[in-house]
């Protein structure tokens, strides 16, 4: 069974930061139930476009990490697993890459 906690430490391994920009957006367009709130979305957005290049790398392993917990609460894990354990390393940032 695939818990919140695997799945952090898939997001996690070899010092990953969070999925690229388009590949990112494949795992928040997967998460059910999301919705418009105020002005933004819940959950938030991930941070790319404009964004990707303001954020430093601790948000956005932060917001990746909101993505996987609103996945666990939605019935979502094993399908967020999957896609992230499936995904080849050069479509992750790593800590110290741009």
């Amino acid at each position: 069974m695939v818990t919140l906690d695997v799945v952090l430490a898939e997001a996690q391994k070899n010092r990953r930061v969070c999925p690229q920009p388009q590949r990112w957006n494949e795992l928040y367009q997967m998460l059910p139930d999301t919705r418009r709130k105020g002005g933004g979305y819940e959950p938030a957005a991930p941070l790319i476009l404009a964004a990707w290049w303001d954020t430093p790398a601790m948000l956005k392993m932060l917001r990746l990490r909101e993505h996987i917990e609103w996945a666990e609460r939605h019935g979502a894990l094993d399908k967020v697993h999957a896609f992230l354990s499936e995904m080849p390393e050069s479509e992750w940032l790593h800590l110290g890459e741009s």
